[in-house]
Formats: structure tokens, sequence, C-alpha cells
């Protein structure tokens, strides 16, 4: 029991649970109690290896948020330095008197070694080192961390848009982003707690400077006032005790100023200090030939140290040396596989790694490929508005779809034209365009009342006349009755397009589970009893896209499961239950087609015509082989569909084909190739409220 207790204890520990407490009461007692000799020698021996430590840790630290805890670690550094300095400070003034080894070891070691056991070389060394820690280093890493929190912060929003930017290209992924973010405020947080922990650094460079003046003044009246000593022995026993003391606190000080100076100095990288300085300083030999001829020169002036310079010079031509000799290998070996057979080089990269399902790319499900001009219209950095276009897109189509749309994943591509882009599906191309990012487009919506000067194209999602102007022409095209887009606008409504037009391609059985997840919050039994009892997941899928298909959306989507429920007792097609369906949303497709309006006009076909389709069904139906529409009839039903639909256009009217339930499936299949957009109902989806006025009837032999 008592072992168990002890190894939690030590690892309480060692994870640091006890080790802040420790260090207060640790830091107090020194402050406020008596310390020996000896305990002074390890502490101050300590705070040395703790210093060396810390420098070394940032030397060797590849960026700077490799060592975050470094502000934290200096704020407890220099409070155990200043602890040390009361301790020492107190021992020195209590049984200085007593000689040069009353406070210890060490003290006295850099009292009589390193200054030679003089007193004035002593306060100059000190001077000399407080000089360059508190005029130099401190200063210019404070400076250096000011500046670098100023601009860290300031340019947080900009990191934060670029993530978003490669989120939204697909570049990265959700883990990735996160991850990016927490770098970006941990560096904001990083260098805030060094521009104030340079303030520690600078304030204990004072603390030196009053802590020795205070004990050389106070050791001077106590040793002459209260111990009878000398003039000289007072000077001789308490300069030397304090300029001990001084050094060695200030020589750690020195070592943390340094690497607090290193950390705020470095630049994010995948190399060690040693490797960055070497790589960049001696990367090319020309230097150091040139450093080796200026040593030779001085070298050989009379009266100068001939060996030091001439000394100099050879090593620095040695290391030029082998600088060149090493680059002259490397492009050898270089050469030498260049020569390589690439079938070689291919059976040698197999050999080495096998293939695996990482090398398969997947294709994306929403792509957009854009020319290198066009890249600044993707990038928030440089003021592209596209990106927020197309969010913008995927969450209108999301919302009158019924269900998410994939994110549109954005990628250069050098084979295309500079202002051209494209946009893909599954890995199909499904559109593209050149766009022009420094034009307007001018688009005629079918009047206007002058020509304005540009480059003439079709517009790439209607089709309609537009022309690529100056945009300081945009508000005289506007007056002239054009209506003006930007490039952004511009793809942002093809990729719209292109989303209707396909959105039944987009839904696949992921998305259908995830329909069917949020109708179970709300409706648990509707889905346990249909799905996949009586319904199987392909067979919805197969449902729903068929509604896509003909612009239904799946908002309602209880009422599409209710309806299905119902009807999946009386037959499993997917046909004859999307029929099903429709006749449950009347409401919502005649509202979508026809507004809210009680008038409907409407187009109805020839009465032989429909009972010739009708006959024709039922052949289909009972395995006879019936002709649905021969070319001739089909041409001329096409031709009178679209003189149909302008005529309604042109009204300012919906077309509206209302035909008989069984025909309504195939006739939506054939206006749907055709130019005009023609909305196919059947009888039985018409609300009893509704007025239906017959405008036109085709398919007749005159019509």
């Amino acid at each position: 029991m008592d072992r168990t207790v002890l190894i939690n204890n030590a690892r309480s520990l060692t994870q640091g649970n006890l080790g802040i407490p420790l260090l207060l009461l640790v830091v107090l007692a020194m402050v406020t109690l008596p310390m020996p000799p000896f305990l002074l020698d390890v502490f101050f021996t300590f705070n040395i290896a703790l210093s060396i430590v810390v420098l070394l840790v940032a030397i060797y630290a590849l960026r700077p948020l490799d060592f975050a805890v470094f502000p934290t670690v200096l704020l407890a550094a220099t409070l155990l330095r200043l602890a040390l300095n009361v301790a020492s400070t107190r021992v020195v003034l209590l049984y200085g008197h007593e000689g040069t080894g009353a406070a210890g070891k060490v003290i006295q070691a850099f009292g009589d070694v390193v200054v030679g056991g003089n007193y004035i070389v002593g306060v100059i060394v000190f001077m000399i080192l407080l000089i360059i820690n508190f005029v130099v280093v401190t200063k210019g890493a404070g400076r250096i961390s000011e500046v670098s929190a100023r601009f860290t912060l300031d340019a947080m929003p900009g990191k934060q848009m670029a993530i978003d930017a490669d989120l939204n290209a697909g570049l990265i992924s959700q883990d990735e982003a996160r991850e990016r973010r927490a770098d970006v405020t941990q560096e904001a947080d990083f260098y805030g707690a060094m521009d104030g922990a340079s303030k520690f650094v600078r304030g204990d460079a004072v603390a030196g400077i009053l802590i020795l003046v205070i004990n050389l003044f106070g050791g001077f009246g106590i040793g002459m006032l209260q111990h009878s000593l000398s003039f000289d022995q007072a000077v001789q026993f308490y300069a030397l005790l304090t300029i001990g003391d001084g050094l060695v606190a200030q020589i750690p000080s020195l070592l943390l100023s340094t690497a607090a100076a290193v950390m705020v100095t470095r630049a994010n990288s995948s190399e060690a200090m040693g490797q960055q300085v070497f790589r960049q300083m001696f990367a090319s030999p020309r230097a150091l030939y040139v450093s080796a001829a200026i040593l030779t020169i001085m070298g050989v002036v009379p009266g100068m140290p001939h060996f030091a310079f001439l000394s100099l010079a050879a090593v620095a031509v040695g290391i030029g040396w082998y600088i060149n000799y090493r680059d002259r290998q490397s492009a050898l070996e270089q050469q030498e596989s260049e020569a390589l057979p690439e079938q070689a080089q291919e059976d040698t990269q197999e050999e080495a790694k096998e293939l695996g399902w990482d090398d398969v790319m997947p294709v994306d499900m929403l792509g957009l490929e854009v020319g290198y001009r066009l890249i600044p219209m993707v990038d928030k950095m440089q003021g592209g508005q596209l990106l927020s276009r197309i969010k913008g897109v995927r969450k209108k189509m999301s919302q009158e779809l019924g269900f998410l749309v994939p994110s549109v994943h954005i990628r250069d591509n050098l084979d295309l034209l500079p202002g051209a882009y494209r946009i893909t599906m599954m890995g199909v191309i499904v559109g593209e365009a050149e766009v022009y990012p420094d034009r307007e487009l001018a688009i005629d919506p079918g009047q206007v009342f002058g020509k304005v000067e540009g480059i003439a194209v079709k517009d790439p999602a209607f089709g309609l006349d537009a022309i690529w102007i100056e945009k300081s022409q945009k508000e005289r095209a506007q007056t002239l009755g054009y209506t003006v887009v930007d490039a952004s606008t511009v793809v942002a409504t093809h990729i719209n397009k292109v989303l209707q037009s396909h959105a039944h391609e987009l839904l696949g059985h992921e998305e259908v589970q995830q329909l069917l997840d949020m109708l179970t919050e709300k409706s648990p039994k509707l889905v346990e009893e249909l799905v996949p009892k009586k319904l199987s997941i392909s067979v919805l899928l197969k449902v729903l896209q068929n509604l896509l298909m003909e612009q239904v959306p799946l908002k309602d989507f209880r009422t599409i499961m209710e309806s299905l429920a119902e009807a999946i007792n009386r037959t499993q097609d997917p046909l004859a239950l999307t029929a099903a369906v429709r006749m449950s949303l009347a409401r919502l497709i005649v509202q979508t087609v026809n507004g809210s309006g009680d008038d409907m006009p409407v187009i109805t076909l020839d009465p032989q015509l429909e009972q010739m389709l009708l006959s024709s069904m039922q052949q289909r139906q009972q395995g006879e082989d019936g002709l649905v529409l021969e070319p001739g009839m089909a041409e001329r039903l096409q031709k009178s569909l679209s003189q149909a639909a302008q005529n309604q256009e042109m009204k300012g009217q919906p077309s509206i084909l209302l035909v008989s339930a069984p025909i309504r499936p195939l006739l939506a299949k054939f206006v749907r190739y055709g130019e005009q957009q023609i909305h196919v109902l059947s009888y039985q989806e018409i609300p009893e409220n509704k007025n239906v006025t017959i405008v036109a009837t085709v398919g007749g032999q005159n019509g």
C-alpha cells in the first residue's frame, strides 16, 4: 500500500501536478528562510544548468511553437534567479566578514577564478555582461517580440481566410483545417506571451544592477561598522562576494536572454537551426573564397599576426573546396539517375513500395478546374469572391432540393486556357466556358436600347447573347437595359444551372441514409416499418432520383415516405411509386410550377394522339411491340410544343403540358431534351381548387 502511494506521488510529481506548487514553496523558502552555503551551491548550479538546457532546446526547436511553453519557463527561471539573489544577499551580508568562502564555493569560484580575485576587474566584467544583456540582447529581443506579436495578430484574419479557402477548395480535410486554426491561435498567443516575457528579462537586468549596488554599499557598512573590518578588508571580502554573486546570476540571465532572442528570430522550418545556418550560409563556396583572399591579404601585411590570418584563410579555402566537391558529386549522381531508363526507375519504385488503394485517386463528385488567370477569383487573400458565391449557391440549392449538395472541389489546371474553367461531375465534364476576370459580362435579356463595345459571347448558363465589357462601361450598359454581372457571378450561375440540371446525379445511397436518419428523429415508426422491411434503399433512391429529374424537391420527405408506405403494398415498380408520390405532392408541384394563383393555363394533347399513346403504352405493358411515336410525328409534336411554350413565355406564364397519368412519364422524358422548359403533369396531379384553362392543343394533324 505504501509503495502504491509513493508511486502515485512520484507520478503526480513527474506529470507536473506537484511541480509548480513545490517550485513556489522553494522560491518562498529562499526568500524568507536562511539558506546554508551548500544549498546555495546546489541551486546556483541548477540555475546555470537550467539556463543551458533552455538555450539548447530553443536552438534545436524547428519552429517557435515546438517550444510554446518557453514564456512560462522564462518566468519561472527569472523568479528562481531573483529568489537566489535574495538568499545569496542575505548570506553575503550576514557572513561576508568571515572571508570569500562564506557564501559557498560557486560564488567564491566566480569571484576568485573568473575575475582573478580583482574586484575592479570583476566590476568591469559584470558591467560589460550587463550592457550586453540589457542594451543588446534583451532590447533587441523585446523589440522583435513586440513587432512579431503585432504582425501576427494583424495577419490572423488573413490566415484564417486562407485556411477556409483551402478547406472549401478541398485541398485540406476538416481535421487538417482544425489543426492549422489551432496553430494560428497558438502562434498569436506565443508571440503575445513573448512580448510580455521580454519585460521580465529586461526587469531582471535592472534588478541585477540594483542588487549589485545594494550589496556593495551594504557590505561595506556592515563590515566596517558592525564587524570592525578595515576598508581594505571590507572591500576585499564584500566586493569579491558581491561580484561573484552578480556573475553567477548574470550569466544564466544572459543565456536565457539569448534563448529568448533565438526563439523570436526563428522562422518556421523543417530543419534544425544548425542545418539551416550551414545550408544558407555555405550554400555557395564563392563567399568563402573571397573571404580567404581578404584574410590572406591582411595576413601578409607587415605587423599583422600572420599565423592567425593565414590559418583561417586556409580553413576557409578548405571548406569552400569541400562544398564545391560535394556539389559536383551531387550533380554527377543526379545525372546518373536521370540516365537510367524510365522503365528501370519505375521497376525500382515498384520494388521499393507496393501499390495500394491510397494510389487510386477518387474522383470528385463536383469539381471546378480553373486556368491560372482565374486563380485570384478563388483566393480570398486577393479579394476573390467565387468561394463565397459557390457557398451561397450550395446553400440555396440544398434548401430548395431538400438534401445537402456536396462541396465543390476547386483546383487549377494548366492545360486549360488562362481564362477558361471547367465544371466536372464524377470526373466527367458537364460544363465549360471562358471568362475575363478584368471585365464584366453584359447579358442581353431580350430587349436593349443600344450596343456596347466588347467581346461578344454566349452566356454559359442560359445561352443568351452577351458581351464582355470594360468595367468603366458598366453604368452605360445598365442604362441601355443589359444585365451586368462580374466573372465570379457568371461562374457561380453556371454552377447553379449545372446543379439544377444534374441534381438527381448528386443524390446517392449516403444522402438517402442521411435523410432517413433525420426523419427517424421525428417519425421513427414510419421509417422502422418501411425501410428496409418493405422498401429497399436502392428502390427508394431510384424514386427520389426520378423526382429530382423532374425538378420535384425532396423538402417534404415525410409526405414522400408516407405515400410510399401506402403504395408499396400495390407495386414495387419505381415508376409507379414515383407516380404515387407525385400525386401526394400535387400541391407542392403545382405551386412550384404555377405559383399560388388559382388560374392555371395548360397545354393539352390532341385527343386522337393521346388515345394512340395510351394504346401504345398498353401494348408495351402486355409485351407486344407497340410504336410509341414515329419520327415524323415526334418532330411535329416537338415543334408544336416548342411554339406553344414560346407563346406562354411571351405572356409570362409557365408552360404546363396536361396529359393522362399512364403516358405522363413518357412525355416528361420526351420534352426533357427539348430547348424549352415544359412541365408535364397528369390530370390526377391538379388540385381541385385550381381553375384549369386550356391555352393550346398540340399534336393534331395541323398542330
